[in-house]
């Protein structure tokens, strides 16, 4: 199974792979451009984010779709499940009752609730929509997010 992976080392903080990702689930993403992308507009969230530890080296945040994933047990409602087959946790808003569990739950704090409506989750989806693979992967210029095929 494939798993999105970061070399903290080469991460130089730009953002590049928050702004593709916010691109890439855009409703419009096919035809607009992040050029185009309204950074202001919180319909346009990363599923990732970028932070500074106490000696201001850069900690890229990804959902790591974990083996034993807690958002998926502590899911009342099973929007929140694990392909077993692709290894990836993946989320059904449709069945998503709101609860946040998942969010409160994940142990490396990526998972978050929507920032318009607060009754979805945020998280990633590996670009599920994409055939060319997760847009942050393409968008990393230091080569510090990539894909590497992991052992069930």
């Amino acid at each position: 199974m494939k798993r999105i992976l970061i070399d903290m080392d080469k991460c130089d903080g730009c953002l590049n792979c928050s702004i593709a990702c916010m691109q890439a689930h855009r409703a419009d993403h096919k035809t607009s451009s992040v050029y185009d992308l309204d950074l202001t507009d919180t319909a346009n969230e990363s599923r990732n984010t970028i932070l500074l530890d106490s000696q201001e080296h850069y900690i890229p945040l990804f959902c790591r779709h974990c083996d034993e994933p807690e958002c998926v047990k502590a899911c009342m409602s099973g929007a929140m499940t694990k392909d077993e087959n692709s290894g990836q946790v993946c989320y059904d808003e449709d069945k998503c009752g709101a609860c946040f569990m998942c969010v409160m739950n994940c142990p490396y704090g990526v998972l978050k609730p929507d920032d318009n409506e607060r009754k979805r989750v945020i998280k990633c989806d590996f670009c599920e929509d994409d055939e060319e693979g997760p847009n942050c992967v393409r968008a990393c210029p230091t080569g510090a997010i990539y894909i590497e095929e992991v052992a069930k």
